[in-house]
């Protein structure tokens, strides 16, 4: 199985990534993410909010015009992105048990593979818990197969082969023609998606990612690196094989208050996917057009600029503009990176998105890690959370 690699802080220099993905067994060959899910209240509504604020165009579509009486999905897209947002049309059911628990939050983190029943015989044999069969769907446009396993919480990995198919997006669903679609704001596919777990459950679903999925531990991140004054919380980075999909995984840590993680845990119902980061390669630009579109970021104190070059170096943004926009700038050994997060996008205060431009790092914004988490902290000691 893949070996846990001990990484503390920034020691994922080009070598050590290379020597890390080396390690990960590929067993189970991940061609990137195929699309997201998320279960919400009403996915016509939410689909509006995403296309409005986050530049989301119309995809696909699926619900009662295309003979499903359950449910219904939206789809939209931005470059690689795929968001499926699905809300059921009955009183009861899974989708509602999950919403009602969970309030609008992310359930299926599909991967896009070349063999779905290779896949899932490679995983449920490692212990994996089955969520979906091998599953074949077909339409005009030919066929997709789908299989699925259970991951941390209620959160589900499915694997999508669809080398035989040319359809919009999968079997069951229309185009879906909007003559509504806000100019895209630069988002290009997604960098990681950040897991929220128990108290001492962490090394448990990094063992899961290694020995179930062949994923190789590229950071660790303790109490000691991601504390401020009152809160901590510990995270450790899993990556798959050819590294296009990163898993971080938080667990919360002891504090003198309730840190974000414990927070999210007691809103969310449990375990979840806590942020989605999501790439552009004109961070200003895109969160310019974010900010001007109603999404709300987390403030930024304008002293965190005051010594800003001194600490990560030269850059070629201008550090005004960024103070401006509340960009965070941190730097490894590859390069450096600016990041901003949104406040929650949702009611609860659970879900929340990460813009993201690399230029060269290939770290997680660690010399930011005291800045974000204070800024985190006002928004709990708003909410009266903390």
């Amino acid at each position: 199985m893949a070996e846990i690699k001990q990484l503390k802080g920034l020691q994922n220099t080009e070598y050590g990534l290379k020597k890390l993905f080396s390690d990960a067994e590929d067993f189970l060959p991940l061609l990137g993410t195929d699309y997201v899910e998320l279960y919400v209240g009403n996915a016509k509504q939410s689909a509006h909010f995403y296309k409005t604020a986050f530049g989301f165009q119309s995809h696909a579509y699926a619900g009662l015009e295309t003979g499903l009486k359950d449910r219904v999905s939206y789809v939209l897209k931005q470059d690689k992105i795929i968001l499926v947002l699905t809300t059921p049309l009955g009183k009861d059911g899974l989708i509602n048990e999950h919403i009602n628990k969970h309030g609008d939050g992310v359930k299926v983190i599909a991967l896009w593979v070349e063999d779905a029943t290779k896949a899932f015989e490679e995983t449920t044999k490692r212990g994996a818990k089955p969520f979906m069969e091998p599953t074949k769907e077909a339409d005009e446009k030919g066929y997709v197969i789908r299989s699925g396993i259970y991951t941390y919480g209620e959160t589900v990995h499915l694997f999508v082969e669809r080398k035989n198919y040319n359809g919009v997006f999968l079997p069951g669903y229309k185009k879906w023609e909007s003559h509504y679609n806000p100019e895209p704001i630069g988002l290009k596919f997604i960098d990681h998606m950040v897991g929220n777990v128990g108290w001492s459950e962490m090394n448990t679903w990094c063992k899961f990612y290694a020995e179930v999925m062949g994923f190789a531990q590229i950071i660790s991140f303790t109490d000691d690196d991601i504390s401020t004054d009152y809160t901590a919380l510990m995270s450790k980075v899993m990556s798959n094989g050819n590294g296009r999909i990163k898993f971080p995984i938080n667990e919360p840590a002891k504090g003198i208050k309730k840190s974000q993680i414990e927070e999210y845990l007691d809103f969310y119902g449990g375990p979840g996917v806590q942020h989605i980061a999501v790439a552009t390669d004109d961070i200003v630009s895109t969160v310019s057009a974010m900010r001007d579109r109603g999404v709300e970021f987390l403030y930024v104190p304008e002293a965190y600029y005051d010594d800003l070059i001194a600490r990560v170096g030269a850059i070629d943004e201008d550090v005004e503009t960024l103070k401006k926009h509340g960009i965070l700038i941190d730097r490894d050994e590859e390069g450096y990176l600016l990041q901003l997060f949104t406040k929650p996008i949702v009611d609860r205060p659970t879900m929340f998105f990460e813009v993201i431009q690399r230029k060269g790092a290939q770290s997680f914004g660690v010399g930011n890690f005291k800045s974000l988490f204070e800024a985190i902290e006002r928004e709990q000691q708003n909410r009266g959370t903390l």
